[in-house]
């Protein structure tokens, strides 16, 4: 009998556990023994620790050690760079020296018997420095751009710079042109749950219980740290309380956990406060970025500009895509982009939901909408004027291509042609109305994955990969492809994730897990039936396969994610506030899984993006690069009250080119559109064009 559970809204199957309790986090595995750990951050901004007054600490009740880097071991911190790691640069060898390279850096760490010992113990600890003026805003004079130097080789994905035509002397020939500059406030990802990491060792071998999105990745680190084989470090992180890409990489907690454990012989718990996580596990980079349009009359793109300047730490080149977009969203003839750094003195940033292609596709789409006022076109219109017929970019066709039916989608879902055309011009009462909308796009990733699968005496089956499942319904997606692969019902499928000793996976990132990880479980449960098929006996029949993208079609074609996002706002003209009342976003993600799943992601994506146009903005104090609103109070993100109507669509698109299932990911385009579909909002109901995010008060309110 044949079993169809792809593309059916099933529940959740981890949920039962979620909402009793029985889900376990990463700082749910408490250990015998364990003693906790908390972190000393340093208060200054840059230069030299001088003295540490630990005497008096260490003779607190329950203080088991004062670790600094006088006393801390000597860490091999072998050479190790997955592709989530910076190309360029060295990461942070924590507590192995006296230098301070940016406001929070680890500088001691207090171990205790209990939590409340320890937090009074590292604030008691004091520390004195040799400070240095740091360089911690792009404003500052003394800043200075860089070319990326990953983005120099030729091959690299993201390049600092492209071309193709004459962009510059086609924007000054063009009969219509605009110009302009956008700024994107630096962003902390602020998930539910903390990071947080258990550490023990058993001799030589170290088990880590931590919050990871890219759990083999976690375990290939810290035996390079430690100077282990990868095989005596152990990761498990069954469940993440959201994440956003801040555990994507192995951040210098972890390696204090494990540095502690091993000190003072026992277990130990470190979970990090909701202020250090503004700290030490990166950020969505601020940017300044330049978009300059240039169009014949009746609305042709003649010249595309687009230059953008992320910022970095000193110590890593961190880069993100955020001019890739605009080598291929729109056909033009003369096409440039640019990309550059600025080193400061800062925690050296991180993936962040749509990292690059939500900053770089802001500043796109504004300029975009911004042209077609200039044209009196309506905003779609202009689009379908300037589809593509391939990637322009890479000058070869694209796998599918759903733009233009998300936009006809779209439009209709929303009522677009409700809209009347010129600013200010709609009203709700004394309101003022406003619909923009945008385009959003994402490419369809493909990483090697490996699963295993295995059928059991009495017909049931277990399915194993060191994936993450951070809140989109890997454990249920994936339970859908393997019921489905092998025939069987739902209930009968057990499967599981986030042990670093299953086959190995890629990052839980990138919109790339099922695409990787559903793909080879899909091999892996045809492996496993062709040999229950030479015969079974009566014990388990197991079968381990791998998946990879066809590096013919890779060759042969683009492949990317589109979606159209609309957005209606409401702003009081008397005091500027702006508020979302609905928002539809219809997507070309090749096949869907579960409608549920997808629709939920899509959702949370929007409500991130009403936090990245209108509430999020990490503001660091330039005297020393503290954040100043490191805490929930003054770093606002959309609540309950905040959020409106929203709804998601997704267009029907076959893509047998992307992957076996095809799929093409989800997660991040859902982002990557809402920011400037607001921003055209807040421009056609008011008549201001606000190019910095987020969009504050004081933006919005009209003469």
């Amino acid at each position: 009998m044949t079993m169809n559970f792809i593309g059916q809204p099933l529940p959740r199957v981890d949920g039962r556990a979620k909402v009793t309790g029985a889900a376990r986090y990463a700082a749910d595995f408490n250990q015998p023994r364990q003693a906790y750990a908390v972190i000393v951050n340093a208060t200054v901004g840059l230069g030299r620790v001088t003295g540490i007054d630990s005497a008096q600490v260490e003779k607190m009740p329950g203080v088991i050690a004062v670790i600094t880097h006088r006393n801390a071991p000597r860490l091999p911190y072998g050479p190790h760079k997955s592709y989530i790691d910076p190309a360029t640069g060295e990461r942070l060898h924590v507590l192995q020296d006296d230098r301070v390279r940016f406001h929070g850096q680890p500088v001691a760490l207090i171990v205790a018997a209990t939590i409340e010992e320890a937090e009074r113990a590292a604030a008691a600890l004091r520390v004195s420095y040799a400070t240095e003026r740091p360089i911690v805003d792009p404003a500052d004079p003394e800043a200075r751009s860089v070319v990326p130097e990953a983005g120099r080789q030729p091959d690299a994905r993201l390049p600092a710079d492209t071309a193709r035509g004459s962009a510059d002397s086609a924007l000054a020939d063009a009969p219509v042109k605009v110009d302009g500059t956008y700024g994107i406030a630096r962003e902390n990802h602020n998930p539910m749950e903390p990071h947080a990491t258990i550490a023990a060792w058993s001799g030589d071998r170290l088990t880590l219980w931590s919050k990871s999105q890219f759990v083999v990745n976690e375990q290939a680190e810290i035996a390079a740290i430690f100077g282990l084989p990868p095989e005596n470090v152990e990761v498990i992180c069954p469940f993440i309380g959201g994440a956003f890409g801040t555990s994507l990489r192995t951040w210098p907690h972890v390696t204090l956990a494990a540095m502690a454990a091993r000190q003072v012989g026992r277990p130990v718990k470190l979970v990090l406060t909701r202020r250090q996580m503004f700290f030490t596990t990166g950020h969505r980079p601020r940017t300044l970025q330049r978009v300059a349009l240039g169009a014949t009359a009746d609305g042709k793109l003649t010249s595309v500009i687009h230059e953008g300047t992320g910022e970095t730490s000193r110590y890593e080149e961190f880069m993100e895509a955020l001019t890739s977009v605009t080598t291929y969203l729109y056909s033009s003839l003369n096409v440039r982009t640019r990309y550059r750094l600025l080193p400061l003195d800062i925690g050296t940033p991180n993936h962040m939901r749509g990292p690059g292609e939500a900053s770089g596709v802001f500043a796109l789409e504004c300029a975009m909408d911004e042209l077609s006022y200039k044209l009196g076109l309506d905003p779609i219109d202009l689009r379908h004027r300037n589809e593509p017929e391939i990637d322009e970019g890479e000058n070869k066709p694209f796998s599918s291509r759903s733009l233009m039916k998300c936009y006809d989608l779209g439009a209709e879902r929303f009522g677009w042609s409700r809209r009347v055309p010129e600013p200010r011009s709609m009203r709700d009462g004394r309101l003022l109305i406003g619909m923009g909308v945008a385009s959003a796009s994402y490419p369809a990733f493909h990483a090697p994955a490996s699963a295993r699968a295995r059928l059991l005496p009495d017909g049931n089956a277990e399915v194993e990969v060191a994936a993450s499942d951070m809140g989109p319904g890997t454990y249920t997606s994936m339970t859908q492809v393997a019921a489905e692969t092998l025939g069987l019902p739902i209930e009968r499928v057990r499967f599981s994730l986030g042990r670093s000793d299953y086959p190995p996976a890629p990052s839980h990132g990138g919109s790339w897990t099922m695409a990787s990880v559903g793909s080879a479980i899909r091999a892996a449960c045809i492996a496993v039936q062709e040999e229950a098929a030479k015969g079974r006996n009566d014990r388990p029949i197991e079968a381990t396969a791998s998946s990879e993208r066809d590096p013919q079609a890779a060759a042969r074609f683009s492949m990317h994610s589109f979606g159209a996002v609309f957005v209606e706002i409401a702003v009081d003209p008397d005091v500027g506030t702006i508020r979302v009342r609905r928002a539809v976003g219809a997507y070309g993600i090749g096949r869907v899984i579960n409608p549920r799943l997808a629709r939920s992601q899509c959702t949370g994506g929007m409500i991130g993006g009403i936090g990245m146009a209108l509430m999020e903005r990490t503001v660091l104090d330039t005297r020393d690069g503290r954040p100043v609103n490191a805490h929930m109070a003054d770093y606002l993100m959309p609540v309950n009250l905040d959020v409106p109507q929203l709804e998601a669509h997704f267009v029907e698109e076959v893509d047998s080119h992307v992957n076996a299932l095809g799929v093409k990911g989800l997660g991040e385009i859902a982002l990557v559109g809402m920011a400037p579909a607001i921003a055209n909002a807040v421009f056609h109901a008011t008549g201001k064009r606000v190019r910095t995010l987020p969009i504050r008060i004081e933006d919005a309110l009209t003469a």
